[in-house]
Formats: C-alpha cells, structure tokens, sequence
C-alpha cells in the first residue's frame, strides 16, 4: 500500500526516506516540493533523480481529501465541503482580511462534546481525522487560493472547525509542527492555534509537545452555567482549567490566553456574567474574543444585540483587559463560528435521540 506523504512531519518524512535507504535532506526536498510548492506528482519533481522519482511513484502518493463542495460568501468566505472517507466528510473555511488570510481547519469528523451552541456538536462524533486529512485542508486550500485571479496567502490557521483537537493530538501534532516547519508552511508560532474546550490533559500535553497559540473557549464565567453549555466542565471545573491555563503559560510568559465567549441573549450575557469574567482575567493573562452567536436550525438561542455585547465588552476594558468583538463572517454560507456541519456518519447516534426526544417532546 502507497504511503501518503501527507501523513509525515518532517522528522517522520525523513526517518521514512532513510527506511528506502535515501538520504535525510532528499525528504527536504520533497517536503518542499509538497508543501511549499503545492505538488502532488513526483514526476514533476525536476531536482529529484529520475531513479528517485520513480522509486516514489512506486511506494508514495500526495492524497489529500477529496472536494466535494467549494461555496463563497458574499463577504469573500470561501468553504470546502471535503470527503474524508465514504461516509464522512469535514469543513473547512477561508476568511480573508485586509491583513491576513486565515484558514479555519478541522480536526474530527464530528465531534464527540455536545455544546449546547454549536452545530457541529448536534451532528454526534465519527472518528478522528489522521495527520493526511488535516494537513491536506491546508494543502488543498493553498492549492486553490494559488488560482485565484488574485492569489490570497495563508497567513494564519486555526483548529477551530469541527471537532475537539485536544482529543485528537497524536494526530494534530504532527500537522502542527508541519505549519510551523520552515520547510513546509513555515508559520509562526503565534500565527497557529489550537481551540479547546478545556480538555486539559491535551493542553498539558500541547504545552510540552508544541506549544503554539492556544484559545480556550469559555463561553460561561461560573461552573453552573459552564456546565450547561460546554459539558466538558463537569469533568474539568474552571478551577482545574485555570490551573492548566496558567501551567500552559510557563513556557513563554509573554503569551496570553485567547477566552472565546459566544454571546446567548439572556444566557450569559448580563452585566453580571461580565463582572464575573473579571475574576478569572485575574487569575491568568487573557484577553477575550466576544463572538456574536451564529444561529443554527433548532438551537434554541439568539444572539445577544449589538447593544448588549458592546456594553458587556466595555466593562471588560474599563479593567484594562483586551477586549475583541469577531465579526461574523460567511454566514450566508453557513461558514461562521458555530454553524460547520459537514456530514457525519454519528457513531454516537446523538442526533438521532435528538430528534426522537424533539418528537416525544411535541407529541
């Protein structure tokens, strides 16, 4: 069977290459080839061997996921609607800026939390994507943003799409280092971050591994309601996150953590929730992300006014925090923070005891 050269960072690319008896810096070669250059073909690969490129064609491939939807928003969103297997398939999300280009990547086919807000939670949980599938968003959307009448560079990526990266790691790493590797896509560090929910174990563990850029989504400033929206906090409590945040800091004390709150009218949303968020901004050095809430069929929430969260984040600053407002981008094609669906073969069958709840509710 081919091995997708996808799959490798470049250690595990090199540590293959020698396997085949060739040198270390001839997977370098290849590694920019792939990555920096967008190349799937090894025949195209002018500065290999012929014998090499041959070698290649016979035991490799470049396989990334398979497009099977391209939408753009009005606002410039483009989305890929990306087949991983036969029965699954993933988004991901381009969102172009005056000052950057960033790619929102997935991790899982679904995802096995259920957060109240999100849509993608409602779908249920498949299985996780390998290091291929997730890198190959990247490879992919490079390749088209190239085509474009006006090429658009990725400048920035975040494993905020579907799914819970934290518990996915042994393949997330390997992609991350691969955004980070000056042979590859040569990111920055604090151009690549990682969303959680507040699986702490993970954090720990991308604190040690590859700490890039981590948000946390919040989204609740006390255990109660925390524990309604984001069920995960049952398991870790805010006090236990706190800790993990503050320890994931240790390595670079210059960063912060990025808060994600989505804004629920009359949820979360009160002068009070924000006085609370000022005693967890104590503990550890964050700044906060209000995002507006992007609404979904049978949600059950609405967006909190732009009255509200202007208020909400003014009492916020008056402290002295750093205090952003997302603006809403690619709803019109359900692009935006909280609406990727994908399709998801539920191995969980959440959303099927969903919607016989739904009915047993309405009969």
């Amino acid at each position: 069977m081919k091995r997708n050269l996808l799959q490798f960072d470049g250690e595990g690319l090199a540590r293959w290459f020698e396997g085949m008896g060739e040198k270390a810096f001839r997977a370098r070669q290849v590694e920019r080839w792939v990555h920096q250059s967008g190349e799937g073909e090894f025949a195209r690969m002018s500065d290999l061997a012929k014998g090499l490129r041959e070698k290649l064609a016979l035991a490799a491939c470049v396989e990334a996921p398979i497009v099977v939807g391209d939408s753009v928003a009005e606002d410039g969103t483009r989305k890929w609607l990306l087949k991983v297997d036969g029965a699954n398939a993933v988004e991901a999300v381009f969102i172009p800026e005056v000052d950057r280009g960033t790619l929102c990547v997935s991790s899982q086919a679904g995802c096995v939390l259920d957060c109240e807000f999100c849509s993608t939670g409602k779908q249920g949980f498949n299985r996780n994507l390998t290091t291929a599938e997730i890198v190959g968003q990247l490879w992919l959307a490079n390749r088209f943003l190239r085509d474009e009448e006006h090429p658009r560079p990725i400048s920035n990526v975040v494993m905020m799409g579907m799914g819970e990266p934290c518990l996915n790691l042994d393949e997330v790493i390997p992609a991350l280092r691969l955004m980070l590797d000056d042979h590859a896509y040569g990111l920055s560090r604090r151009r690549v971050t990682v969303s959680t929910s507040g699986v702490i174990p993970g954090m720990d563990r991308l604190r040690e591994e590859c700490p890039v850029a981590l948000a946390v989504s919040l989204h609740a400033p006390n255990d109660a309601l925390r524990d309604r929206l984001v069920p995960l906090n049952r398991k870790y409590p805010l006090r236990e996150l706190l800790a993990a945040c503050k320890r994931y800091l240790e390595r670079a004390p210059r960063d912060f953590i990025t808060f994600e709150y989505v804004m629920l009218e009359g949820v979360n949303d009160s002068d009070e929730h924000a006085r609370e968020l000022l005693k967890i901004a104590a503990k550890v050095s964050c700044k906060f992300n209000l995002i507006p809430f992007n609404p979904f069929p049978g949600s059950g929430f609405k967006r909190s006014s732009a009255e509200r969260i202007a208020r909400f984040a003014e009492i916020l600053r008056r402290d002295g925090l750093t205090v952003t407002t997302r603006k809403t981008r690619g709803d019109d094609i359900a692009a935006a923070c909280g609406q990727l669906a994908g399709e998801v073969a539920d191995r969980t069958r959440r959303s099927t005891r969903r919607t016989v709840a739904l009915k047993e509710v309405r009969a």
